[in-house]
């Protein structure tokens, strides 16, 4: 549960013979402001965050790799390359049926969790590069690999709020596994479905007003409105009730708080993983008193979820076209009569 809580939160504020041929020394891809890369003289330049590394013609593409966080999985399994991961941490948390699978017949082994990294396990796989999100409490153990001749690469795409620049991440991926060529078709496609969605959704006639996420004890943990879920909502063609908030990561609030800017809000998503509204109400009997509760539409992101494991946190990172057509579905159902929810599911 501590995990699906932390996976909510962070959300609010994841060829093996030839050589790929050689960029010009000029060209550069950028991701986002966090992550660009560059190759030159025979060297790729990755700057991510505040590491920068330098990968030579010889170590990449990676042929086997340990991915530390769920979400990175899903830039994995667009790509089919499920076959160059040998290990996972939480496996329970991994939503692909084809790592899954891998994991059963040994192919791939679980070297740990959140709490503890089984570092001597990650060493005997003797990887090629260890994909996680930087956690400063772990950095120990970070520099323990490193020491180990391990690289460990620290990619945080779940700060990017820019629903396509999140996608964008496929692309590196692609760059570091030899698959250049699926990356920049798979992203291509999101890109255009993306764009085809934002085009659709003006010719909506109304456009609603939204609530989102839901409280953790006494504190409703309301993304900000420079975050991903407001500029879905933003895309979407609906208005986020903090949508002139500046914030790219959750602003905290109380229920009351709450309240006082719930009035005329249409939709609630993103409300957790409840299973009804009487088992919502059963976690917090304050929600009975919102109108939208009573007679508006709740929608929560579990469509595709697995016992732990939630594919909204996995594939949904890089099809974010799939995320935008499930909320203009919600908000516009008239612009897509015959579609049906990827990740969301209404709440009754």
């Amino acid at each position: 549960m501590k995990a699906r809580i932390l996976l909510l939160i962070a959300f609010l504020t994841l060829t093996a013979c030839k050589r790929e041929p050689k960029i010009s020394s000029s060209e550069s891809t950028s991701i986002s402001n966090l992550v660009q890369y560059k190759e030159q003289n025979g060297i790729l330049n990755l700057k991510s965050g505040n590491f920068t590394y330098d990968f030579k013609q010889n170590q990449i593409p990676f042929k086997k790799i340990i991915l530390l966080n769920a979400s990175m999985a899903g830039y994995i399994s667009e790509l089919g390359a499920e076959n160059l991961v040998i290990g996972v941490s939480s496996p329970e948390y991994i939503f692909s049926e084809k790592i899954q699978s891998l994991l059963k017949e040994g192919k791939i082994q679980n070297v740990g969790n959140e709490q503890k990294y089984d570092v001597e396990k990650i060493l005997s796989l003797k990887p090629d590069a260890v994909f996680t999100n930087h956690i400063a409490s772990f950095d120990n153990t970070y520099q323990l690999l490193k020491n180990n001749g391990i690289q460990v690469i620290f990619l945080d795409e779940y700060m990017e709020q820019k629903p396509l620049e999140k996608a964008a991440y496929i692309k590196l991926f692609g760059k570091l596994l030899g698959k250049n060529k699926e990356a920049e078709t798979k992203y291509q496609e999101v890109v255009k479905n993306y764009k085809d969605l934002k085009q659709l959704v003006l010719k909506a006639k109304e456009k609603p007003t939204v609530l989102a996420n839901e409280m953790y004890g006494d504190v409703w943990y309301l993304p900000g409105g420079k975050t991903s879920v407001a500029n879905f909502i933003s895309d979407a063609n609906a208005n986020y009730v903090l949508k002139n908030n500046s914030e790219e990561k959750a602003v905290t609030m109380s229920f009351e708080e709450v309240f006082t800017k719930s009035n005329g809000v249409q939709y609630w998503i993103n409300a957790g993983n409840h299973v009804s509204k009487k088992e919502m109400l059963s976690m917090n009997p304050f929600y009975s008193k919102l109108n939208v509760f009573n007679k508006g539409k709740i929608y929560v992101i579990t469509g595709k979820e697995r016992a732990q494991a939630n594919d909204f946190f996995e594939s949904g990172v890089v099809r974010s076209d799939l995320v935008l057509k499930d909320y203009i579905k919600i908000f516009h159902p008239e612009l897509l009569p015959d579609y049906k929810l990827t990740y969301m599911k209404e709440l009754q």
